[in-house]
């Protein structure tokens, strides 16, 4: 396979022997280039020798010395993964973007199950897309961790609950992964009456048979929204189904703790806020490996937020608005009481949305439209300024909510500025408290 270069940076090593834009990469070291994990892996030598194509479609032989290190050839090309992102194969009773309202940007109803983006942002992937082969190459690259929806070990189920042929068979790559030193993170999104209970008992035993390279397993409760029309009926976790998923994962972890030194499973954070749990301190998360599955997200947030408070001599005079959502309402009430405590001068107000534009279930902070911010607090013009998680916005450059209204429109529609914040404890704090903190968005 040939991929098309469309920038090459003039002071790289490519840029010195006159590679330009329009050439195509055909091999490095003699392996075709077929996507970013080939480039990244077999460019990553000290000695490379890449073949190209010229725009007249002659072949170009460079023979390079570098550190080894892929960017030094400075090469970029035509997608970051070089060819197509692999979309979603399955049609899974709990799928969150089939519950996705009509009339939102089509980026948002893409459905990803790509391996190079677990391996490169984090990404989850089903392994139903992937050959036997696909993992060969994982395991050769030593591509590790891996993020593995696996939802349930139970073959049958598996393919009940994800409606497609291929989701129990591959369930047996899980044990190659392991096997060839592949650390794996796995993610279980739990359906009550479907994969929870006996069944949820016997994923975790499967899971722990694949031995240490299964590094940690994730909890997440099924995300329901209010635009199921024509899908499979599900239940949301109630209290009494969300303690028995918690008692679970306890008495497993109790079981296997001293092999491991450390926890084998998690409940997501939303299990304990649905089950009126206290979540466990900093210490039962271990390394913190599932944080963007909402598994210790509460307890770390906490934890830095009252280290750097501890920190903290000086504030500016404020008057904030901060505004979460409904499952994030109750933490952030108890750290702007504990900031407000030791800096009088300051006031802080959480604003609480709920999320009528996904339904009531949905309680994220994640989740929330600017559409609901605009709705249910109006005017915030008395306010010095206002704070929203980052993980409101499409991205950190593009500031754009999920119902496409910017931070911008926002602030004009609020008579407010408004300011982002990311996900952790100590940088709320410093946006909060700092007097240059506006210039921090």
């Amino acid at each position: 396979m040939a991929v098309k270069i469309v920038n090459v940076n003039t002071e790289s090593l490519c840029g010195k022997k006159g590679i330009t834009a329009g050439y195509f990469l055909l091999s490095v070291n003699g392996h075709e280039i077929n996507d970013i994990l080939d480039y990244r892996f077999y460019a990553d030598a000290k000695r490379i020798n890449a073949e190209f194509l010229d725009i007249d479609g002659k072949k170009v032989t460079l023979h390079l010395k570098t550190h080894g290190n892929a960017d030094e050839l400075g090469l970029e090309f035509e997608t970051y993964l070089m060819d197509k992102q692999h979309s979603c194969k399955n049609k899974c009773i709990f799928c969150f973007i089939d519950q996705m309202p009509k009339g939102m940007r089509d980026s948002l109803y893409f459905k990803d199950d790509d391996s190079r983006l677990s391996f490169l942002f984090g990404n989850y992937v089903t392994l139903t897309n992937m050959t036997e082969s696909d993992i060969d190459r994982l395991v050769e690259m030593h591509i590790s961790p891996v993020n593995i929806s696996v939802h349930t070990m139970n073959p049958e189920l598996r393919v009940s609950m994800m409606k497609n042929p291929n989701a129990g068979k591959v369930l047996s790559y899980l044990k190659k992964l392991a096997d060839g030193g592949i650390e794996i993170n796995a993610q279980l999104v739990l359906c009550p009456g479907y994969n929870d209970g006996d069944e949820l008992v016997y994923s975790l035993d499967e899971l722990y048979k694949l031995g240490d390279n299964i590094i940690s397993v994730a909890a997440v409760p099924v995300g329901l929204t209010k635009h199921r029309e024509g899908l499979c009926k599900l239940e949301s976790y109630t209290k009494e189904s969300a303690n028995d998923v918690i008692d679970i994962i306890d008495k497993f972890n109790s079981k296997h703790y001293d092999e491991f030194d450390r926890n084998f499973a998690y409940a997501a954070d939303e299990f304990y806020l649905k089950a009126e749990r206290t979540i466990p301190d900093v210490k039962y998360y271990d390394d913190f490996r599932q944080l963007d599955n909402g598994v210790g997200l509460w307890a770390l947030t906490k934890q830095e937020f009252l280290d750097a408070l501890n920190d903290t001599d000086m504030c500016a005079d404020a008057k904030i608005a901060l505004i979460t959502g409904v499952a994030a309402s109750p933490l952030m009430n108890e750290l702007v009481l504990a900031v407000m405590k030791k800096f009088p001068q300051l006031q802080v107000d959480v604003k609480t949305i709920v999320n009528d534009f996904f339904g009531h279930n949905v309680t994220v902070a994640g989740l929330v439209t600017a559409t609901d911010i605009i709705a249910q607090t109006k005017d915030l013009s008395d306010y010095d300024f206002a704070v929203v998680p980052s993980v409101m916005l499409r991205s950190d450059e593009e500031k754009v909510f999920l119902d496409d209204i910017s931070l911008d429109d926002l602030s004009e529609k609020l008579n407010v500025k408004i300011i982002s914040t990311p996900c952790s404890g100590d940088d709320l704090l410093y946006r909060i408290t700092r007097k240059e903190r506006v210039s921090y968005e």
